[in-house]
């Protein structure tokens, strides 16, 4: 039960958690996702909906400082789409310690030009799409010749 003037579930609460308990990553990619670029929304219209079974999101923070415009838990892929934002000045060192962090954390990071992204989404889409649902390392078939030496066994 809610009682009267506790602020949950009432416009004055808002129904969610107070402000001072999300972290300011979470607020940031609130708010990149609200400001999206046409580029970014004409892919997203793609990504969303888990296609071959492969989820996205969307402004995805990773870290303190940064949030990837589109990420893939399951295959650990950052994706940025890179409009005229990333040619200004400054931006390509901001470009450069975000991927170096990301990288850090285990994880891969794609760029598609925006132009890319507007010529054609849908192929766009699927090539992330593809990258996302193939893995870089297969397991060898049971009954397939063995790894060349050298090569990591397990």
């Amino acid at each position: 039960m809610i009682l009267p003037g506790t602020g949950r579930g009432t416009a004055e609460g808002g129904g969610g958690a107070p402000a001072s308990r999300v972290p300011p990553s979470v607020e940031r990619a609130r708010k990149l996702r609200r400001q999206m670029s046409y580029p970014e929304v004409l892919l997203w219209q793609r990504l969303r909906g888990s296609p071959m079974g492969v989820k996205f999101r969307r402004q995805h923070p990773v870290g303190p400082d940064y949030s990837v415009d589109f990420y893939c838990a399951s295959a650990r892929l950052a994706v940025e789409v890179d409009g005229e934002i990333h040619a200004a000045k400054g931006a390509p060192a901001y470009d450069a310690r975000r991927d170096v962090y990301l990288r850090s954390r285990g994880l891969t990071v794609v760029h598609i030009p925006a132009s890319e992204v507007l010529r054609d989404a849908g192929a766009a889409a699927e090539a992330i799409v593809a990258l996302a649902s193939t893995p870089l390392h297969h397991r060898p078939a049971a009954d397939g010749p063995p790894p060349r030496a050298g090569e990591d066994q397990e």
